[in-house]
C-alpha cells in the first residue's frame, strides 16, 4: 500500500473528502518553495501534487506556465526538485506527494534511473499528461512495478469508448479534469462534474478526485461534495506569484481544505 491508498483509506474510514494542493517545484525559488511545501500538510492538505518545471507545459494555462518559468530561471531542475522532496521528507514520512508533468526529463534521464531516483527521494505517483494509455509500456507499467502509483487523468471528452482503457491501469486515484482547455481558464460546475464522477466511479473502485476550476474555499467545498476531493493549484500558485509570505499562501490554502473538508455527500 502506498502513502496514497493509505491517505484515501484513512479519509474514506473517517468519511472525509480528500483536499489536494498543486504547487511548482522551485517557484519562486527552491528555498521558499521548500517553506511552503513543508507547511502544506499542517494547512490541512491531504495529498501534495508537486510540478516538476518544463520548458513546454502544453495542458499548462498562463499562471503554471508562469510558475514554471520562474523555477527554471531560478535554477530548478529534476535533480532540485528530487531533492526538494527529499527535503521534505526529513520532516514528513506521511503526507503523499505525486509528480506532476511531462515525459521529456525523465525520458531524458531514462525511466529505470528516474523511478530509482524518484523512489528513494520520497515520490509517491505520477501523473504524466502527455503519455496516453497507449504508451503504458513506457512509464505506467514500469512506475507501479517500482512501487509508485501512476494517475490517469479523465476529461468532459473522454467517452464512454475510452474511459475503460483509461481505467485499466490507473492506480492511487483518478484525477478528473472537470473542464475542456487549459488550467485556469474557467470555473468548474458541480453540476456538471457529479454525473461525470458517477460515470468514472461506474468502471472503477478508486476514489475520484476533481480539479481545474476551483479557486475558492465554495468552490472546493461544492465540488468535493459529488466527488471523493478536490484539487486546486492555479488558485495557489497566483498567491506565490505576487510573492506573498508563506504565512499568507498558507493561511489561504487553509481555507481551501477547510472547504473541501466540510463537503458531504
Amino acid at each position: 500500500m502506498t502513502r496514497i491508498d493509505a491517505k484515501f483509506a484513512d479519509l474514506a474510514a473517517r468519511d472525509k473528502k480528500a483536499f489536494v494542493a498543486y504547487v511548482m517545484a522551485g517557484d519562486p525559488d527552491f528555498d521558499r518553495s521548500l517553506e511552503i511545501v513543508r507547511g502544506l500538510p499542517g494547512a490541512g492538505v491531504d495529498v501534495i501534487e508537486l510540478g516538476l518545471p518544463f520548458t513546454d507545459p502544453m495542458a499548462d494555462g498562463p499562471t503554471i506556465q508562469a510558475a514554471g518559468q520562474r523555477a527554471l530561471e531560478a535554477g530548478m531542475t529534476l535533480d532540485r526538485t528530487l531533492a526538494l522532496v527529499a527535503a521534505f521528507r526529513e520532516n514528513d514520512d506521511t503526507t503523499p506527494i505525486v509528480m506532476m508533468g511531462y515525459y521529456n526529463p525523465i525520458y531524458s534521464r531514462g525511466v529505470d534511473r528516474f523511478l530509482a531516483e524518484a523512489s528513494e527521494a520520497g515520490i509517491d505517483g505520477l501523473i504524466v499528461v502527455d503519455l496516453p494509455p497507449e504508451e503504458d509500456g513506457e512509464l505506467c507499467l514500469p512506475a507501479q512495478k517500482a512501487g509508485l502509483n501512476f494517475i490517469r487523468l479523465a476529461t468532459p471528452t473522454t467517452d464512454d469508448a475510452r474511459l475503460p482503457r483509461v481505467l485499466q491501469n490507473t492506480s492511487g486515484f483518478v484525477y478528473y479534469v472537470s473542464i475542456t482547455g487549459i488550467t485556469g481558464s474557467t470555473e468548474a460546475q458541480a453540476a456538471d462534474v457529479a454525473p461525470e464522477v458517477a460515470r468514472i466511479k461506474a468502471g472503477t473502485d478508486l476514489p475520484v478526485v476533481v480539479g481545474f476550476g476551483i479557486s475558492t474555499p465554495e468552490k472546493a467545498r461544492a465540488i468535493a461534495g459529488v466527488a471523493d476531493g478536490a484539487v486546486v493549484g492555479s488558485a495557489i500558485v497566483s498567491r506565490i506569484a505576487q510573492d506573498q509570505p508563506a504565512a499568507d499562501v498558507l493561511e489561504f490554502v487553509r481555507s481551501l481544505a477547510d472547504g473541501a473538508h466540510s463537503a458531504t455527500a
